[in-house]
């Protein structure tokens, strides 16, 4: 699990992605770099780091269901994912 600080840290960047997502939109498409430069760094979505929405881990993470591999298998194990069963053959 990850430390309470980094998964605030990156609740922190993404407020900051969509505060500042129209201004940066609007500076790129005006071509002004020099203003653009002036936004905070973590303002850019490029900083955003994809991590497990439970545990805050930051690999082994699964787009479509925005947990990480290991929780989501204890989850469909336990059922708690609806759709999701173990396969047999």
């Amino acid at each position: 699990m990850a430390k309470e600080s980094i998964k605030a840290r990156e609740r922190k960047r993404e407020r900051l992605v969509a505060k500042y997502a129209k201004k940066r939109a609007e500076l790129k498409a005006a071509g002004d770099f020099e203003a653009l430069d002036k936004l905070p760094k973590n303002s850019s979505p490029v900083r955003l780091h994809n991590r497990c929405k439970l545990t805050g881990r930051p690999k082994g993470y699964m787009r479509k269901f925005g947990i990480n591999r290991v929780t989501f298998r204890e989850m469909a194990s336990a059922g708690k994912i609806p759709g999701i069963t173990k396969s047999s053959w």
